[in-house]
């Protein structure tokens, strides 16, 4: 008796211990079930939000070279897209991307000597394509009249003042005209040292290149008695009052597509399109268009001394344009206008006719002249 009692006890006392662990055990399998699900839940969603997140701050990669003027023109067009675009004021929704060029890296050698234009955007070419900047921003009048294949130019940014600045050492000479003779000028640029040496062929001018803040510290020393320099870069940089004066067109017609800034992408990317497509003004994009068509009918490069504007007067596209000797002994003028719809045509005709009027004699003493011979410079 005794024994069955104990074995009873024991029973009761095993299932008394059991049953509720047993449901313990069920419970937590249940409950361990559910937090794994929840657990599960939440990993998907992470997940999803980080590749939602991922694809959000996917930034638009803006090239341009590393100059004081370059970086500005590239930030001015950021806070362009910004404005515009609302996803783009996102941290890491914008990447300026900066970009080192041949022209950049040789500055004892004039333009001219190290083959023309395209050495300041051949970089930026190559890493569009290459796919390593979505667009790329050029002052304008650097950029050739051709693109490489795949990319286009739709787009460019409202216009500054196109005239140079004339700066003197000292304030003391405001004009061309008022510049004692056999003064030194400071510039890289044909165009500028043939209106120059036109008014005064006494006048010496030097090989002078490196960003605005060189060139201005080498006046500052006294290299040279004064520079020229595009007033929109000043501008840009909040530093147009160093400028002793500002020449209009009479005194220097300032270069193709001076003072623009003009934005470049690969010509099927949608993306990048429809971002530059609303920065895009009408009237600079016109006259730029027109300019650059002079350029391409005189095949014009660093090697010849062009200049040419066109501005919007009373609805109607009004071109100025020259072709000169670097000497400044032979200078051609042509003027056009029309309507802004044919401002290509406009501009490819004026070339065109001045191309015809200076004659091929004209072409071929400027391919058989050398870089000295054109230039008649030293570099400082």
């Amino acid at each position: 008796m005794s024994n069955s009692i104990s074995k009873s006890a024991f029973l009761t006392s095993i299932l008394f211990v059991f049953i509720p662990n047993l449901y313990n055990i069920r419970t937590t399998v249940h409950i361990t079930k559910k937090k794994h699900k929840k657990i599960n839940n939440y990993c998907q969603n992470q997940v999803r939000y980080m590749a939602d997140d991922a694809e959000a701050v996917t930034p638009f990669r803006i090239g341009t070279r590393g100059s004081p003027l370059a970086l500005a023109q590239a930030y001015e067009t950021r806070k362009r897209l910004q404005e515009n675009f609302p996803e783009l004021c996102e941290d890491g929704a914008i990447e300026i991307c900066v970009l080192k060029t041949q022209g950049d890296m040789i500055l004892d050698k004039s333009l001219m000597e190290l083959g023309g234009k395209g050495l300041f955007t051949k970089e930026l070419d190559v890493a569009l394509l290459g796919d390593e900047v979505d667009i790329c921003v050029h002052s304008m009048k650097d950029v050739p009249t051709w693109l490489p294949e795949g990319t286009i130019l739709p787009c460019n940014l409202p216009r500054e003042d196109t005239n140079d600045a004339f700066i003197h050492k000292d304030g003391s000479v405001t004009t061309i005209e008022g510049l004692p003779d056999h003064s030194v000028i400071g510039t890289a640029s044909l165009r500028r040292q043939a209106q120059l040496m036109a008014k005064n062929p006494t006048l010496k001018c030097v090989n002078f290149r490196g960003n605005v803040q060189t060139r201005l510290r080498k006046l500052d020393d006294g290299v040279v008695d004064a520079t020229l320099l595009a007033i929109a870069g000043l501008k840009r940089m909040n530093m147009d009052g160093c400028a002793t004066a500002v020449l209009d067109w009479e005194e220097m017609l300032p270069a193709v597509a001076q003072g623009a800034i003009g934005i470049q992408c690969r010509s099927d990317d949608e993306r990048s399109l429809k971002y530059i497509d609303a920065l895009n003004h009408p009237d600079t994009k016109v006259c730029v268009d027109c300019e650059r068509a002079f350029l391409e009918a005189l095949d014009g490069n660093c090697k010849t001394p062009i200049a040419g504007q066109a501005r919007i007067v009373d609805g109607e596209v009004v071109f100025k344009g020259l072709i000169a000797m670097p000497d400044g002994s032979e200078l051609y003028k042509a003027e056009a206008k029309g309507a802004p719809e044919d401002a290509k045509e406009i501009g490819f005709k004026a070339g065109q006719e001045l191309k015809e009027r200076v004659g091929d004699k004209f072409f071929e003493m400027m391919v058989e002249m050398s870089p000295q011979q054109v230039l008649g410079q030293i570099t400082k």
